[in-house]
């Protein structure tokens, strides 16, 4: 017996189910007994619901649960389970709390020591990595990544070199953006998936490398609609020698105070600050600051012999005199006993 089963015995039982991610017929027989027999569905979206319960004659009243409410709406649903009465947890497909709302109830419903039980079945992740042809014994799920170009690009250059397959979630009308994004930062000849529309009438699994994968999607708009999700193949962490670090870094330090802003507070000596803005801000400079961190610690060395700290303040001072928008770059060129910084301005176009 787990902690879950014997605490509480007198509440209700909050019941976490999976609905189908397209065919209908995926639902499982458990979930359907468990919706008709418990007291209260809460659901994400109750239109959406009512036309999955309608199709299998589903008379259990239905409660919003989602992103917006599911804070203030808690209450009431611990209160049905205060009264001995169940809960059934849905999302509008698939399983719910895997990039759809719930996780408060679920860790609410826990606290409070209610009986909190998964219902599995479909999942679209699950369901794409399945058909991909890629390695499933290790892999990890990002979700959606964000949908501004530059955090988005960010987000990607800390995944850039993950040792295990990546699933994502995407947007259809951001899909095109996300996959170039994908093949810039990661390499046009990583292999990669485009799962749409699973178990749907227009079911899609398409296996190319990025750059091809970009280039397909781009070629037929109707590739970008429907729901999609995107696995993409391991990468290979870089192995650093004394030759690749001879070579100039993707990005430097000055990348961590890429606007003027932090610049400035670099100027006053207050690097953590500086440090924080630019990691927002240095993402429109396709900064790598961790990247630059390793690179840096690694001299024994710098400039006429200034310390580290100095040097983060040199070159952070450097780009927040870089213009208007202070997306400089300068790239670091490592010898054995020496760097140098040197600031290259960005190219303009007329």
């Amino acid at each position: 017996m787990t902690v879950s089963e014997t605490a509480n015995s007198s509440g209700g039982t909050l019941y976490v189910v999976a609905t189908p991610i397209g065919n209908l017929e995926d639902i499982s027989a458990r979930a359907l007994r468990i919706l008709r027999e418990v007291s209260l569905i809460a659901a994400e979206d109750t239109r959406h619901s009512a036309r999955l319960m309608a199709h299998f004659g589903i008379g259990t009243p239905l409660a919003a649960c989602h992103e917006h409410n599911e804070r203030s709406e808690e209450g009431r649903f611990l209160g049905v389970l205060g009264d001995g009465k169940d809960v059934a947890l849905i999302s509008d497909a698939g399983t719910p709390l895997i990039s759809d709302p719930g996780f408060r109830l679920v860790r609410a419903a826990r606290a409070a020591g209610f009986r909190v039980v998964p219902v599995p079945g479909a999942c679209a992740l699950i369901a794409a990595l399945s058909a991909a042809g890629l390695a499933s014994d290790r892999f990890v799920f990002e979700g959606f990544l964000p949908a501004k170009s530059a955090a988005r690009r960010a987000r990607l250059q800390l995944l850039q070199e993950e040792p295990r397959t990546l699933i994502l979630y995407e947007a259809p009308h951001r899909l095109l953006d996300c996959l170039s994004d994908l093949a810039e930062i990661f390499g046009e000849a990583r292999p990669a998936v485009l799962a749409r529309e699973l178990t749907k009438t227009y079911e899609t699994l398409k296996g190319l490398a990025l750059g091809e994968l970009r280039d397909w999607v781009r070629a037929d708009p109707n590739q970008q609609r429907g729901e999609c999700v995107l696995v993409v193949g391991a990468g290979r962490r870089r192995r650093v020698t004394r030759q690749s670090m001879r070579r100039p870094c993707a990005y430097s330090i000055c990348c961590l105070a890429s606007c003027r802003s932090s610049g400035r507070r670099a100027g006053r000596g207050n690097y953590r600050r500086a440090q924080e803005s630019a990691l927002s801000a240095g993402a429109r400079a396709q900064m790598n600051a961790a990247a630059c961190l390793r690179c840096l610690a690694s001299a024994s060395t710098l400039r006429g012999g200034e310390s580290i700290g100095q040097s983060l303040l040199r070159a952070a001072a450097v780009a927040g005199r870089g213009g208007k928008s202070g997306l400089h770059r300068a790239k670091c060129q490592v010898t054995p006993g020496r760097r140098e910084l040197r600031k290259v301005p960005q190219k303009t176009t007329a």
